[in-house]
């Protein structure tokens, strides 16, 4: 499981039914509304279907003001220099001196050069990247959910051969809120994925 205060959305199901989904803020306190049932409840981050943990103590305010603080720190980080409003982000990288060396003489720059070289790779790579993740985050959600499910087996062998309509057939008797929910993990995209 993962502490994460992450401004992605999420999605928490009490069984198999989906009892919340948006940002973690919310859900929280849906979730917290909900500890008193005798339902576990997992939440799932839509980036990556991994099982969020939740810190629920203390009031419903709390829970909200906790998870809304952590979202307006993450969005409130200090912007470095670069060009913020054409989203760009600084990071540090490292590289071996023949590396720098090599970007150097490139006409541009070595920002310029990297930013090249990584939409030149992700063309190459043709979307595999993007499937690749899509797969990882639906198997970690099913997994987790739809373990015991009828057909379980045969829909991951489905998920990881990219075959859409077997998928979909396996996963015909497994509860709405679970199939909705895998296929729209399967079919979602990062913003820095769907940027070209």
């Amino acid at each position: 499981m993962t502490q994460t205060n992450t401004p992605s959305p999420v999605a928490a199901f009490a069984g198999s039914t989906l009892i919340a989904a948006g940002p973690l803020a919310q859900v929280a306190v849906q979730v917290y509304a909900q500890q008193a049932a005798d339902r576990p409840v997992l939440v799932f981050s839509d980036e990556t279907g991994r099982v969020i943990d939740l810190d629920l103590r203390g009031t419903p305010e709390d829970v909200a003001r906790h998870y809304a603080v952590a979202n307006d720190v993450q969005e409130a980080a200090p912007k470095g220099r670069g060009r913020p409003k054409l989203g760009v982000v600084p990071r540090e990288i490292t590289l071996l001196p023949r590396h720098w060396e090599w970007l150097s003489s490139q006409q541009g720059g070595a920002s310029q050069t990297l930013r090249r070289l990584v939409d030149e790779a992700r063309k190459a790579d043709g979307g595999r990247t993007q499937t690749k993740a899509a797969q990882e985050r639906t198997y970690r959600f099913v997994t987790a959910v739809a373990g015991d499910l009828p057909d379980y087996e045969e829909a991951v062998r489905a998920l990881f051969a990219s075959d859409m309509t077997a998928l979909e057939q396996h996963m015909a008797a497994w509860p709405a809120d679970v199939r909705q929910y895998a296929l729209r993990l399967l079919g979602d995209r990062s913003e820095n994925d769907r940027k070209d």
